[in-house]
């Protein structure tokens, strides 16, 4: 019994309901309002009347299996199904409708089809993508519902945007799919036949020769050989024509294509025009002909006969073997070998002799062994020496051969990299420095003591006098740096004058200066160091080339040297003075000079420590310095170091210190910069306020200092007068390196006869 339909009596649907919203169905696009919720819900989310909701997923997959989401399932997997359409085409005489073949993709991931029609070569059409990747819809009126897998299948049609497509086949993955989902796939048919497609067929098949030519496919030939080009170097005798003469060419064999390049060394005769290529690169045929043939007469093909006929129309017989045609012998890479003639079109052109990539590409392909350059012509005249007139005693040498050279003189070049290799780096001055005495008869200057420096960069010497109390010598500069020349020479001669090299200094070494004979008597420490370092350059400080001396020595005076030395060493300590080892040396008359013995003592020599040199001294000498300048910048660089002190500590690093006095032009030698410095030195770090205070003059005053003290660090110079720069010589090492003996000296005594 149905109740009344009153108040009360009829069910509320709205009594449970809490949502009461209002879905927005107008909106404003681009300022145009309009209708966008046509497929939005009424009130609370309820339907309209007559309103259906589309689905958002497909039908497939269901979840079975598996929990992963269809997007990570299905990925990068689709369905791929062959198809066409008919077009209609109303406005062309040849054709009234056309079949386009097209395939069809499924995405299983969401559902999507996408359409593409395959690209055809010249065929006026824009194919490509038909349809983009998308959710299509069915046909209405089931228009609010999409395709899914279950709508494909073959021998169906497809309404895909109001376009029919007939599906006609599927790759192997969608049909097995199709299957395993319980779908019975149809068989595969057939496309029909397009009619402008089979006319268009027929037009080219028509174009085509009936029996072509066999094509030549030379890409194998080009990729194996690209970049590869034989070299040979040619000679032709023109001499036969007026006004002709040899010419050298060079011949650029390209196997790539088997082409030739003939290019003309450029000759040094004045005159003769020249052109960029003798030949231009192409094919080189080996029998030039009388005349060039005429346009039309060389083809690829040749027609034998052509004749027309009313019921068969035109009809063409095409020479396949070309028994008629011109046949050209084109040279190769087998015809081209040194000895061997090329017919340049009418030139013969005689190859004589390749480069090396060209001999290894005939030794390897043909076993060619014989690549014997061919004499062509007869060898150039030896040039006439050029006479050089007598130096004339204006400017240097080197300048006036400068100004014989040419029209414009120029200054001579320097040896700049040597110059760059030999410069002073750092502490590394390369700069022999020699204690030396004049060799005279004046007994004035027989004292006299001269310091010699050999300055490498430039092979410069310079002469300075050490002064000497008492001696009535003021001392100072006795020679300005320059190269001097060695006596003997000739003055005005064309040769050149030969100089002093630093192979020519040595301890005991008389050298003429000026006309002016010193001896050289000692070295710096850096001298012996760097002659023993490099004793490729100098011979008298090889240690190798001593020793070979020194085993040269008679049986007989070897036993007199191991009887001198066991004599000598009566506390058999196995040392002995050197001068006791200098005079065995230079008794025995062995050949070795005196800087050789120098180097042979200082290679078995006990190195003792020489005392360092007192800081007071060094502020003295410092202050000394300064006063003579003078030098006032010391309160700007007390506010420099300040101002680098950020942390206030009073102390900076050695290089920051040494910045600011190279800065502010310190006026001190660099080796007394450096000897400060160190004294001053905790560690890495210097008190600069103790070191402003022992340079400040007026504030702390020191002695004066004795002229040989301030000549010690102004010529970087160390040498020790009366005293030998090697003390004691290790004599039983000596014994054992030289002769081989035991360093034993009960041993020694032994082997005394």
């Amino acid at each position: 019994m149905a109740l009344p339909f009153l108040p009360g009596n009829s069910p509320n649907k709205q009594l449970w309901k809490e949502s009461f919203h209002k879905s927005q169905h107008f909106a404003v696009s681009d300022g145009v309002p309009m209708l966008v919720g046509l497929e939005k819900p009424g009130i609370g989310g309820e339907l309209l009347y007559g309103q259906k909701i589309k689905p958002n997923f497909s039908v497939y997959p269901k979840g079975q299996g598996s929990d992963l989401p269809a997007w990570v399932a299905f990925d990068k997997q689709a369905l791929c199904f062959d198809a066409y359409f008919q077009e209609a085409v109303p406005e062309a005489q040849t054709e009234t409708y056309r079949i386009r073949k097209c395939k069809i993709y499924f995405y299983l991931e969401d559902d999507t089809i996408q359409v593409v029609e395959p690209e055809c070569k010249n065929s006026g059409i824009p194919q490509g993508i038909f349809i983009r990747r998308q959710r299509i819809p069915l046909p209405p009126p089931d228009d609010d519902q999409f395709y899914n897998i279950f709508h494909f299948n073959i021998n169906q049609q497809m309404v895909l945007h109001s376009r029919a497509f007939t599906v006609t086949d599927c790759d192997s993955f969608s049909r097995n799919f199709l299957t395993r989902l319980g779908v019975s796939v149809n068989d595969s048919i057939s496309v029909p036949d397009d009619p402008y497609s089979n006319f268009r067929e027929q037009i080219e098949k028509s174009m085509k020769p009936l029996r072509p030519y066999a094509r030549r496919d030379t890409l194998k030939q080009f990729l194996d050989h690209d970049c590869k080009v034989l070299r040979f170097f040619c000679f032709w005798d023109d001499t036969e024509n007026m006004f002709g003469d040899p010419r050298e060419l060079v011949l650029h064999y390209y196997l790539a294509d088997d082409t030739i390049e003939i290019r003309e060394v450029i000759s040094e005769i004045p005159g003769r025009g020249t052109v960029p290529k003798f030949l231009h690169r192409s094919k080189l045929p080996k029998l030039g002909p009388a005349q060039l043939k005429q346009p039309g007469e060389v083809t690829d093909r040749t027609v034998l006969n052509v004749f027309a006929s009313a019921s068969q129309g035109k009809r063409f017989i095409l020479d396949s073997l070309k028994p008629s045609g011109v046949q050209n012998e084109f040279y190769k890479d087998c015809d081209l070998a040194v000895g061997r003639e090329v017919n340049v079109w009418g030139r013969r052109v005689l190859i004589t002799h390749c480069d090396d990539f060209t001999k290894e590409y005939y030794r390897s392909k043909y076993g060619t062994e014989d690549f014997t350059p061919m004499q062509y012509k007869a060898p150039k005249a030896p040039k006439p020496p050029r006479m050089v007139p007598p130096y004339n005693g204006f400017g240097s040498e080197e300048d006036s051969l400068v100004s014989c050279q040419s029209l414009l003189p120029k200054p001579p070049k320097k040896d700049f990299h040597k110059f760059m290799e030999k410069d002073r780096c750092g502490l590394d001055s390369h700069v022999l420095n020699f204690r030396a005495k004049m060799l005279t008869r004046d007994p004035l200057d027989r004292d006299r003591m001269f310091i010699i420096s050999f300055y490498l960069s430039d092979d410069s010497i310079s002469v300075f006098e050490r002064p000497q109390r008492n001696s009535g010598w003021l001392g100072g500069k006795f020679l300005e740096r320059g190269r001097v020349k060695k006596p003997g020479q000739e003055r005005f001669k064309s040769e050149m004058s030969k100089y002093f090299t630093a192979q020519d200094l040595y301890v005991g070494a008389t050298v003429c200066i000026n006309n002016r004979n010193f001896q050289l008597l000692d070295a710096d420490e850096y001298t012996f160091s760097y002659m023993e370092q490099h004793a490729e350059e100098f011979p008298k400080a090889n240690v190798g080339n001593i020793i070979s001396k020194v085993r040269s020595i008679p049986e007989e005076k070897q036993s007199e040297i191991r009887k001198f030395l066991t004599l000598s060493d009566p506390g058999k300590a196995g040392v002995i003075p050197y001068e006791s080892f200098r005079g065995l040396l230079t008794g025995l008359d062995c050949g070795l000079s005196e800087h050789e013995v120098l180097v042979l003592g200082r290679s078995f020599s006990e190195h003792v420590e020489r005392p360092a040199v007192d800081v007071g001294l060094m502020l003295a000498v410092a202050q000394d310095f300064l006063k003579k300048k003078p030098f006032d910048e010391l309160p700007a660089m007390a506010r420099a170091f300040t101002h680098q002190d950020r942390h206030k500590t009073g102390r900076l690093s050695t290089k920051q210190t040494r910045t600011i006095c190279k800065a502010v032009h310190l006026p001190l030698p660099d080796k007394l910069l450096g000897d400060l410095l160190s004294r001053f030195a905790d560690g890495d770090n210097i008190d600069y306020h103790a070191f402003l205070a022992g340079l400040s003059w007026l504030e702390n005053p020191s002695p004066p200092v004795k002229p040989e003290d301030t000549l010690k660090f102004d010529l970087n110079v160390k040498f020790d007068a009366g005293e030998p720069s090697v003390k004691n010589v290790n004599y039983s090492s000596l014994l054992n390196d030289v002769f081989g003996h035991s360093s034993n000296n009960a041993d020694l005594t032994t082997t005394i006869p």
